[in-house]
C-alpha cells in the first residue's frame, strides 16, 4: 500500500500519480450518455446558448457537490457509507447519514447492470464495424444484435468480467493502472475522430449545430435539462466521486482538481459532438438522440466512408473505453465497503457484486427482445425501469442529501480544514452555493424528471 496520506490515517491507500484522481474522476464522468447525450441536447436546445447555460450549471450545481463529495471522502479515507457516517458523527450528528452512502452503492450496482448491456453492444460493434455485411442495412444489423438474448448476454458477460478483473486487482494495480492507460487512449481516439470529421464530414454545419446560439430555443425546460446534464455527467450522487476522493493525496487542492475534472468532462463532450455531427450531416442522417444515433446512423456512415472499416472500429473502441472507465467507478464504492468492513476479500467482493450486477443485467438483456412488451414501473420495460429508479430517484436524492449535509450539518471547521490551500473567499462562495443554491437546483431537476 502507498503511504502517501495524512497523519490521521492508520492504514489506507492513495493514488500514486498526481493526475490519477483527475483521470479516474474524469473517466467516471465521461460515459456513453456524455458522448451522445450532451452533443444532441446542445444541438436541439439552442446550440451555444445551451453550452453556456450548461457551463453555468456545472459551476452552480456540479462543482459544489463534487467538492463536497471529495472532501467527505478524503477526510474519512473510507467508502461512502462509512465516510458519511464518520463526517456526521464528527459533526455531532446521527450516524444514520450513512444511508446516503448506501443509496449511492445501490444506484451504482443498478446502473452497472444495464450499462454493461449497452457497453457490451459497443464491444460487439467494434467487430461489426471492422467487418460490415454489405447486404444488411445498419438498422437491420442493430435489430439482429438486439434480437438475440444469447449474443447480448455474451458481451454483457465480457464487460462485467473486465470490471471484476480490474477492480479485484486493487486501487493502484487495477483502477489506477487502467485509468492511466484508458484515458490517454480515449483522448487520442477522440482527436482521431475529430480529424476524421474535418476530412469526411460537414464540419462547418457541425460547428453551427453545436455552437451557434439560438436563444429562441431557450426556456425554463432548457435550464432544467442543462442542470440535469451537469449533475448526471459528473457522476454525482452515487458514491463514485466520494470513493475516489478517499484515495486522493492530502496535499492536492480539491477546488483546482474539481475544476479540472469538470473542464475535462465538458471538453470530451464537446469533442464528441465535433466528431459525430459533421459525419451525421455529411451523410444526410438525422441527428436523433441515443443509441440509434450511434449504432444505426453512424454505422451506415462508416460503411460508406473511406477507411470506414478502420475509423468505425476506432469509434466503437472509444465508446467502449468511455464505458469501461465509467463502469469501474460504479462497482468500486461497494467493493471498497465490503473490503473495508472485512466482510470478504477484495477479489471476493468484486466477484460477488459483479455477478450480482450481471444477474440483474439479464433483465435488461431481455428488455431488447423477449421482455420488450412487459412493463415493470408504469409502462417502462425492465431496463428503463432500472434506469428510472437509479437516475431519476437515487442519484438526485443522493446528490441533494450530500449538498444538504455539507451545507447545513457538517461543521464548517471540518470542511475548511480539508479545503486547506484554497482561498477563504472561494470557501465562502462554496459554502453559500452548497447551502442555498445546489440543493434547490438538484431538487428542481428531481421534480422535473418526475413530472416530465
Amino acid at each position: 500500500m502507498n503511504g502517501n496520506t495524512s497523519s490521521k490515517i492508520n492504514e489506507t491507500v492513495s493514488w500514486v500519480g498526481k493526475w490519477t484522481f483527475v483521470l479516474a474522476a474524469a473517466g467516471s464522468a465521461v460515459g456513453l450518455g456524455n458522448i451522445w447525450g450532451f452533443p444532441y441536447k446542445a444541438g436541439t436546445e439552442g446550440g451555444g446558448a445551451f453550452v453556456l447555460i450548461y457551463l453555468l450549471c456545472i459551476l452552480a450545481v456540479g462543482l459544489p457537490i463534487m467538492m463536497a463529495e471529495i472532501m467527505i471522502g478524503r477526510r474519512a479515507r473510507k467508502s461512502p457509507v462509512n465516510a458519511m457516517k464518520t463526517a456526521a458523527i464528527d459533526s455531532g450528528q446521527t450516524g444514520k447519514w450513512q444511508a446516503v452512502g448506501w443509496g449511492g452503492l445501490i444506484s451504482g450496482i443498478l446502473i452497472l447492470s444495464f450499462y454493461s448491456v449497452i457497453a457490451g453492444i459497443c464491444l460487439n460493434y467494434i467487430i461489426i464495424a471492422a467487418f460490415p455485411t454489405p447486404d444488411i442495412s445498419s438498422l437491420e444489423q442493430f435489430n439482429i444484435v438486439t434480437a438475440s438474448p444469447s449474443r447480448l448476454l455474451f458481451w454483457h458477460s465480457i464487460f462485467i468480467a473486465l470490471n471484476i478483473i480490474i477492480i479485484s486487482a486493487g486501487v493502484i494495480g487495477g483502477i489506477e493502472r487502467m485509468v492511466r492507460l484508458l484515458m490517454p487512449m480515449l483522448f487520442i481516439l477522440m482527436m482521431v475522430m475529430v480529424i476524421n470529421a474535418m476530412i469526411n464530414g460537414d464540419f462547418a454545419r457541425g460547428l453551427n449545430f453545436l455552437f451557434a446560439p439560438d436563444f429562441s430555443e431557450v426556456d425554463a425546460t432548457t435550464f432544467l435539462r442543462a442542470m440535469g446534464q451537469a449533475f448526471f455527467s459528473l457522476s454525482l450522487g452515487m458514491g463514485s466521486i466520494m470513493c475516489y476522493g478517499s484515495y486522493m493525496p492530502q496535499e492536492e487542492n480539491i477546488f483546482k482538481t474539481s475544476l479540472t475534472v469538470a473542464g475535462l468532462d465538458t471538453l470530451i463532450a464537446i469533442l464528441a459532438g465535433l466528431a459525430i455531427f459533421p459525419i451525421i450531416f455529411a451523410y444526410g442522417l438525422e441527428p436523433g438522440a441515443g443509441p440509434g444515433l450511434v449504432f444505426v446512423s453512424l454505422l451506415s456512415a462508416f460503411v460508406d466512408m473511406p477507411l470506414g472499416n478502420i475509423i468505425g472500429p476506432a469509434f466503437f473502441a472509444l465508446l467502449s473505453i468511455a464505458a469501461l472507465s465509467s463502469a469501474i467507478s460504479l462497482l468500486e464504492p461497494s467493493v471498497a465497503y465490503f473490503e473495508e468492513e472485512k466482510i470478504v476479500s477484495r477479489f471476493s467482493a468484486a466477484l460477488t457484486l459483479g455477478l450480482f450486477a450481471w444477474v440483474i443485467g439479464i433483465g435488461s438483456v431481455l428488455s431488447f427482445n423477449d421482455w420488450s412488451d412487459i412493463s415493470f414501473i408504469g409502462d417502462l420495460n425492465f431496463l428503463d425501469s432500472i434506469d428510472y429508479l437509479a437516475n431519476q430517484f437515487l442519484m438526485p436524492i443522493g446528490g441533494m442529501m450530500v449538498a444538504i449535509f455539507a451545507g447545513w450539518f457538517l461543521k464548517p471547521d471540518l470542511a475548511l480544514d480539508e479545503f486547506s490551500g484554497i482561498h477563504l473567499a472561494i470557501f465562502k462562495i462554496w459554502r453559500f452555493f452548497i447551502k442555498f443554491i445546489s440543493p434547490v437546483l438538484v431538487a428542481a431537476v428531481f421534480i422535473y424528471q418526475l413530472v416530465s
